[in-house]
């Protein structure tokens, strides 16, 4: 093949570019979460789940409110009724409203839940910097401590903890949260020792940044789709867990309901009223599947090395 070199100059013509246009960006910039979304919008089961788990948040929100019924009312004289136009989901056996306690049931477990993953965000990612930004014998020590506790059956913790403090919400996030938060911790820590040698931390680590501020301005925003999407799974996770509790019995006690109570409840009249366990039973999949999906679409999204 000829040199290029070798070309005469009369082959070649100056491109005319407009001053006006050298800097010119031909499309907008967009954040990490923007760039997400748009990926996200593209998994149509993601979408569908995202939209459902809307759906169940308004109804558990505000269907026990706009409800002629209150939850915990009893009506003795309409008990164990089959779904009809008065009671959508039928009555329970001391007549009370299935429609209004199914909802403000998943309302009191999609509130442990998020108070739960809230805990487990605040300690999980505060510990975690912490130990990926100290390093040395800081990291080790707080590194042993948490494979302690991850040896540890968390579900046996919480079950004792349930034993010696009084039934409640309180105690039921605080039971989740004492172990809930090690697999944040560590997932932080890794991502962290990964960007902790990068060269905008060494930067601001020239420019007299302390470690605080590297640790929120640098660091947590840049483990941002980690989080998120350790939070997606955190939540199915906890509203199981608190279900589990109720059906075995030390969870929430009556009159309070939860979806673990309800299905407890059913569980008991089975074979004679079905609906009864039915109906709460459909909503805790859906939340638990919806979530499950929701997680892996925004693990693709927020995926670097998915973008293209």
């Amino acid at each position: 093949m000829e040199n290029y070199r070798d070309l005469p100059l009369e082959l070649f013509e100056k491109a005319e570019v407009n001053l006006d246009e050298k800097e010119h960006i031909a499309k907008p910039s967009l954040t990490a979460f923007q760039d997400g979304w748009i990926r996200l919008k593209k998994n149509k089961a993601a979408v569908v789940s995202l939209f459902i788990l809307i759906l169940i948040f308004l109804f558990a929100v505000f269907g026990p409110i706009f409800s002629s019924y209150d939850y915990a009312k009893t009506d003795y004289h309409h008990t164990f009724q089959l779904p009809s136009r008065e009671h959508i989901f039928g009555t329970d056996q001391f007549g009370r409203d299935q429609f209004a306690r199914i909802w403000y049931g998943t309302r009191i477990s999609l509130l442990i839940a998020f108070a739960a993953a809230c805990l487990d965000i605040f300690v999980g990612v505060t510990y975690g910097a912490v130990s990926a930004l100290a390093g040395g014998k800081v990291d080790a020590v707080m590194q042993r401590i948490i494979e302690i506790l991850v040896g540890i059956p968390s579900l046996i913790i919480i079950i004792l903890l349930m034993m010696v403090m009084p039934a409640g919400i309180g105690t039921i996030i605080i039971a989740m949260s004492i172990t809930g938060w090690v697999n944040m911790a560590r997932l932080v820590r890794a991502q962290i020792l990964k960007l902790k040698s990068q060269e905008f931390v060494l930067a601001a680590r020239i420019l007299g940044t302390n470690s605080r501020k590297i640790i929120l301005k640098h660091l947590i925003p840049n483990t941002m789709g980690v989080i998120v999407i350790n939070t997606m799974f955190t939540i199915p996770s906890a509203i199981f867990t608190e279900a589990f509790l109720s059906f075995i019995g030390i969870g929430l006690s009556e009159p309070r309901a939860s979806l673990g109570v309800l299905i407890n409840n059913g569980y008991q009249v089975l074979h004679n009223f079905p609906h009864l366990l039915i109906y709460p039973a459909i909503v805790i999949v859906l939340i638990m599947v919806c979530f499950s999906i929701l997680g892996d679409g925004l693990r693709d999204a927020l995926d670097p090395r998915m973008r293209k």
